[in-house]
């Protein structure tokens, strides 16, 4: 009996059971919804470019809202007309970031609002890099009109939407990822080996 209780205080100790539970990221909901969202921007693209006329006006509510196809060569409505490549470059690094940060983040309102930006940029970005005039150089079909507003797209929206949404979950003190969870496993201190027991030094211990 003793040898099985002190064999059973000894047993060896295991780290990772001190360890913090990390959650797992977000990456499958940013993803996602990037996806969706390129689809969304894409299959509306090609809507209006088999039934809109470049340049003309449709009235969808009054004069509040119309569809008017144009091509952008810039960013998003229509900023930056002349930097096409560089908007290319850009769109591209942001996307790669998101997906890798969002292996990080734990908020799923923070998922929502990267998933909408990178589908956004990746939106854009397949037109630059498949339409004319040119691989990296494609202009943006936009066809969305608001009154005194650049023109603009689904991918466009979904930039817009996701940055408003990251500007407001930091106002609220939201944080993406668990800086408590990472300050737990840095500061835990490693558990220190069971020392072996030394024999007794009393022969009548022994026994």
């Amino acid at each position: 009996m003793q040898a099985a209780s002190g064999a059973a205080l000894n047993a060896p100790h295991t780290p990772s059971s001190d360890r913090p539970t990390r959650r797992r990221g977000h990456l499958p909901l940013v993803a996602g919804l990037a996806t969706v969202w390129v689809v969304v921007d894409q299959v509306t693209k090609e809507w209006a470019l088999a039934r809109l006329d470049r340049g003309e006006a449709v009235p969808v509510l009054g004069e509040l809202l119309q569809l008017r196809l144009v091509f952008n060569p810039g960013a998003a409505f229509s900023l930056g007309t002349s930097a096409t490549p560089v908007f290319t470059v850009l769109a591209t690094v942001v996307s790669l970031a998101i997906l890798w940060f969002s292996r990080q983040v734990i908020s799923p309102a923070w998922g929502v609002a990267l998933g909408l930006i990178a589908g956004g940029a990746v939106g854009n970005l397949v037109d630059r890099l498949v339409r004319a005039p040119g691989f990296a150089r494609g202009h943006v079909v936009d066809f969305l009109a608001l009154p005194n507003w650049p023109v603009f797209n689904v991918a466009d929206i979904g930039v817009t939407c996701g940055a408003a949404l990251v500007v407001l979950l930091a106002l609220r003190g939201i944080e993406p990822t668990d800086p408590d969870a990472a300050d737990e496993a840095v500061a835990a201190p490693a558990a220190p080996a069971d020392a072996p027991h030394a024999a007794p030094d009393n022969p009548q211990e022994r026994a």
